[in-house]
Order: structure tokens, then C-alpha cells, then sequence
């Protein structure tokens, strides 16, 4: 394996710090993970499932304070406070440094640190970048073996000797109160401690591929971004491609493996989390999926909601802080219509029904693409696949209708821009609480989102056919709680709308938000949808938009004269048409 002088170097200095009983540099091989498997196994740190019904699968818990995305203690470490922007948590470099140092200090002594350079996107490709992490997690390290690249294909793809993200990560002692996620963009460095949850210790992932990601997008003129890639096939065999982004628990794994139910209609699946999207040298937008596997949410995830994904996930899975039946099978709520008698938590205690969920609400499954039944065939495709419509998409009880269209690219934006959400269990906090999630990138962007927009505006007299932008919301209610769309696979005729939008070839009605489907445009034969039902799906309700709008300019307020003029003039264009 060879390993560049300031690879060695940087290595070198984090071992300084923390003081491991000794190094290991991970090659990625299956002998290597097979080996952390069982020395997981021997400490317990993972359970085995039933090799019968699910072969190679095992089970981890975390620590009961260790179970989300802890966005309070993440933080944004520039030199200028305003470069990270009122949408992160802005630490000074010397100033994080110090404060994680102290938890850092001798962490790993006792253990052994291990370095994984890995490579995100497909081998080949001039979109990918490399990486290279050390963690004192053999399950940190078993995870990155399914979600990237790793070992020599990582280092042979570095363009230069410090071409590569350096990530430093630790367990610690697991306190919450000594527990940090530190992103330093001006030095393609991070420092994450105390925690060894996915989100906080799989460098790779949100840390690397969206926070540092979106800093050294901008500066080489890329989009870096927290979207599913899918394929849309028509009966003809025609593929149009679209990259969606959705906050986590909002349907987008099962978006991105949606099984139609309308004849003819086919989605293929490239990637469920994160897309990495050129400009190619005719002003085609392009994406990869810079992942190799999907850590997707288990809770309601089921035969009914995605069976893809159940399929996927019966071999070769490490599953996180979900229910164990008698069997050694894993079990979360929504997984079947009851519970299996005998189930022990997520904690590993006897489970009775009526109290606290058995499976966390943000239990996981980590597991390889390839073995997605609909993963297609060009997922890694070195060149990325042509975008033809970016979909914005959120989880909203009221006031978002179900599908909408920018006027343009400028409005496009904004649509993205001012999206709201209602929070999950994806990250710690209260549930349930409408906010502003701009791009779903609120968590994820590495720098000041005023400057963000203004990149994505700047990014459309780019392409020589911008792709078409749209708005969708599978969970609008009814006065009496119930969903009006029936979601997961007859999201596909909204699918087939935006493809006929994106060729020309149906209607639409002009609303002050945009475009909506008009009479007959969406595909319902074989649905029980009442036109009284539809119309309330796709209603614009001045009322609630007028509010909705007031959260947007509360939600803008701080960005200041930063925010782009097109996004200020959009906001007042869109309270004129409520007028």
C-alpha cells in the first residue's frame, strides 16, 4: 500500500494525541472484515442474528446516550465566524483544537487506532475524493468497509500528497459532556469524540461527503448534496434521472427503492442519501453516489413500505439498536403488524408491550448497495448519470401540497431554499416541530447558507438545460389525521408526472407556488382518489402559505445582507401572489 509522506505525517501526529498501543492501516480486504466481525463477536460489541434466516447479519448497541446525530456539539471551525454562517455552530480553529484536545489526549491508549483510506464515489471517476480516518472503533471500522471504498483504491485515486480529508475519531469515555464533532473546511480536516454513532463517527458520511463536501464543492464550482438518485424507466425503456433531497425519515430510502405500481413504469436505484453533482463540458448536470452502502432508518420499514429494502437487508447486514425476537431475528416497530411474543429491546431488556418503542426510533441497517434487488446496473457509472429534475421533498401535516413545479431555476432555488420540515428521531431533540431544513442541508452545509444559495443560483447559467425543479409532500392529512396520498409505490405516478413535465408532454395549473398537476395530468387509474380528495392533496391555501412565508423571512432574517437578491425578491414576488 503506498501511503504518501503526509498521509504518514498526519497519522503520526494523531497518534501523538492519542496515544494508541498500536497501528493497523486497513486495506479493505473481506479477510480484514471478517476479522473485525469476530473480534466484535468475542467482546460482544456485536450480536450474531440466525444464520439461517439472516446469514452474515449481526446486531450492535450503542450506548442509550449515543443513539442520533447530535447537532448542538457539531460544529463549523473557520477562521472568520461569518464564513460558517448563522446556520452552523461556529467554534474558532485554536479554540476547538484546545477544548477537543483535552478529550482527545491519550484516548486511545489501550487500544488500537486504525487508519482507513477510503475513496467516495466510483473508482475511476474524476468526481470522487479520498479520504483517509483513524477511529479506535472496530465497528467504525467494519461500517466504512460496507458505506465506502476502502484500502489501496482509496490511495491510488489521491490527485496530489495531500489530496485527501483527514478525519480523527474516538470513542473516548462516550460522554455526552465530553463529546464533540468538529469540522475545520479550510484545513479538509475533522475531529469527532465521545460518540460512535453513525452520523458522528462515520467520517465518511454526513462529516466528509456534505460538510467538508459542500465547502470544497463551491470552491471547485460542484454540488455537493444530501439527495437520493433515482432512475425513472418508462414502458419505452427510456431512463430519466432525478436526484431528490429529503431530511432523514421523510421517506427517502423508500423513494429510492420504489417499487411501481404502474405498468410499464420502472425506478432504478443509484443512491438513497447523498449526491455528489458536475457539470460536464457540454452543461450537463451529472451526479454520482459517492457511497458504496446505505445506512437507512429501519423503523416502518416493511414488506408494505419497502419490500426492496427488506430484501436487501436479509445477508450481510449490521443492524443498530433494533428489537431481538426469541429467534435472533431483528425486529422494529412498523416491521410487522404486531410484535413477535419474547422480543428484548434495543437496550437488550425483556420488552412488554404498551411501553417504550422495542426498537429505537432511529435504529439502522448498514448494508451494502449491490445487494438492493433495484439497484441499477450503472450505479457507478465513473461519468455519473445526466440530471433531468431535482425534487425537493419534506414531511409537512398541512400547507405543502403534494407536488409542485419551480417557474424556473431562480424560483427552483428558492423552492429549496425555504423548505420546511417536521423534525424526527433522526437527530436529538423534540419530535414533531416544524422548521426550516433549506435543500434538506440545514444540518449538513459546511459553510455560510446565504453564500450556499448564492452558489446554487451561480450554477444555473451553467447548464446549458437546467434541470426542472419540483416541490413534493407525501404526508399532508386530512381535519381528521388521516394521509391524503397513499405514498411509497403510487409515488411513482408523481414520478411519471415529472418526467412528462421535464419532456413537454402534460399540463399543468399555475399556483402562487408554482406549478401543480392539472385535471387528469396524474395518472390515477387503479387508485381510490376522489376528485374531492385529490383536490385537497393539491390544494394552495393562502392562509397557511401566508404564515408559512413569515417563517421563511423569520428563518432568512439572520443571513443579512448575505442572502442573494434572486432569494429576497422571490419571497416578496410569492407574497404578492397571495395578494
Amino acid at each position: 500500500m503506498s501511503v504518501t509522506s503526509v498521509a504518514e505525517q498526519w497519522v503520526e501526529q494523531a497518534a501523538g494525541l492519542t496515544r494508541p498501543s498500536r497501528i493497523v492501516w486497513s486495506d479493505g480486504s473481506k479477510a480484514e472484515y471478517e476479522s473485525l466481525i469476530e473480534s466484535m463477536l468475542k467482546d460482544g460489541t456485536l450480536l450474531p442474528l440466525n444464520p439461517r434466516t439472516y446469514p452474515n447479519c449481526y446486531l450492535h448497541r450503542s450506548h442509550p446516550q449515543d443513539v442520533a446525530r447530535t447537532e448542538q456539539l457539531t460544529f463549523i471551525c473557520t477562521r472568520e465566524r461569518d464564513d460558517a454562517g448563522p446556520n452552523n455552530n461556529w467554534m474558532s480553529p485554536e479554540d476547538a483544537k484546545e477544548h477537543a484536545g483535552g478529550y482527545l489526549r491519550g484516548a486511545m491508549r489501550d487500544r488500537t487506532m486504525w487508519v482507513v483510506p477510503y475513496l467516495m464515489g466510483p473508482a475511476g471517476s474524476s468526481m470522487n475524493r479520498v479520504g483517509i480516518m483513524v477511529t479506535d472503533s472496530p465497528y467504525v471500522v467494519a461500517s466504512m468497509h460496507i458505506m465506502t471504498r476502502v484500502g489501496p483504491v482509496a490511495l491510488q485515486h489521491m490527485r496530489s500528497d495531500d489530496d485527501f480529508v483527514a478525519g480523527l475519531h474516538s470513542l473516548a469515555d462516550l460522554s455526552p459532556e465530553r463529546r464533540l464533532i468538529l469540522h475545520f473546511p479550510e484545513e479538509k480536516l475533522i475531529w469527532s469524540v465521545g460518540s460512535g454513532y453513525g452520523g458522528n463517527a462515520l467520517l465518511g458520511k454526513k462529516c466528509h461527503a456534505l460538510r467538508i463536501g459542500s465547502w470544497q464543492a463551491r470552491q471547485e464550482g460542484w454540488l455537493a448534496e444530501h439527495m437520493l438518485i433515482i432512475g425513472v424507466e418508462d414502458p419505452e425503456g427510456e431512463v430519466t434521472y432525478l436526484a431528490a433531497a429529503m431530511p432523514s425519515a421523510s421517506g427517502k430510502t423508500n423513494l429510492s427503492m420504489a417499487i411501481s405500481q404502474l405498468p410499464g413504469w420502472r425506478v432504478w436505484t443509484l443512491g438513497d442519501d447523498i449526491a455528489w453533482m458536475h457539470v460536464d463540458a457540454l452543461g450537463q448536470l451529472r451526479a454520482i453516489n459517492p457511497e458504496r452502502g446505505f445506512f437507512g432508518v429501519a423503523p416502518q420499514t416493511s414488506e408494505r413500505t419497502n419490500p426492496n429494502a427488506m430484501a436487501m437487508v436479509r445477508s450481510n447486514t449490521i443492524f443498530t439498536n433494533v428489537a431481538l425476537t426469541p429467534s435472533k431475528e431483528p425486529w422494529w416497530e412498523g416491521m410487522t403488524p404486531e410484535p413477535p411474543a419474547g422480543l428484548v429491546d434495543w437496550q437488550g431488556r425483556p420488552w412488554t408491550p404498551g411501553g417504550a418503542p422495542a426498537a429505537h426510533a432511529n435504529s439502522r441497517f448498514t448494508v451494502l448497495a449491490q445487494q438492493c434487488p433495484s439497484i441499477a446496473p450503472n450505479w457507478e457509472d465513473p461519468e455519473g448519470v445526466p440530471i433531468s429534475g431535482i425534487v425537493f421533498g419534506s414531511r409537512r401535516t398541512r400547507t405543502v401540497p403534494l407536488v409542485s413545479e419551480g417557474f424556473d431555476w431562480t424560483h427552483g432555488v428558492f423552492l429549496g431554499a425555504s423548505m420546511t420540515t417536521e423534525t424526527t428521531a433522526a437527530i436529538t431533540g423534540q419530535v414533531g416541530v416544524v422548521r426550516c431544513d433549506s435543500m434538506a442541508m440545514l444540518p449538513f452545509c459546511g459553510y455560510n447558507m446565504a453564500d450556499y444559495f448564492t452558489h446554487w443560483l451561480d450554477t444555473g447559467p451553467r447548464l446549458a438545460r437546467p434541470p426542472r425543479i419540483f416541490r413534493v409532500n407525501w404526508f399532508r392529512r386530512d381535519a381528521e389525521g388521516r394521509f391524503l396520498w397513499p405514498g411509497y409505490g403510487e409515488n411513482v405516478r408523481v414520478l411519471r408526472w415529472m418526467v412528462e413535465r421535464i419532456r413537454g408532454q402534460t399540463g399543468a395549473d399555475e399556483t402562487p407556488i408554482g406549478y401543480v398537476p392539472s385535471a387528469g395530468a396524474l395518472e390515477l387509474d387503479g387508485l381510490d382518489m376522489p376528485a374531492e380528495r385529490l383536490r385537497e392533496t393539491l390544494r394552495v391555501d393562502r392562509d397557511e402559505w401566508r404564515e408559512s412565508l413569515d417563517e421563511t423571512d423569520r428563518f432568512f432574517a439572520p443571513f443579512g445582507p448575505r442572502l442573494p437578491g434572486q432569494i429576497t425578491a422571490s419571497l416578496a414576488d410569492t407574497r404578492r401572489r397571495f395578494v
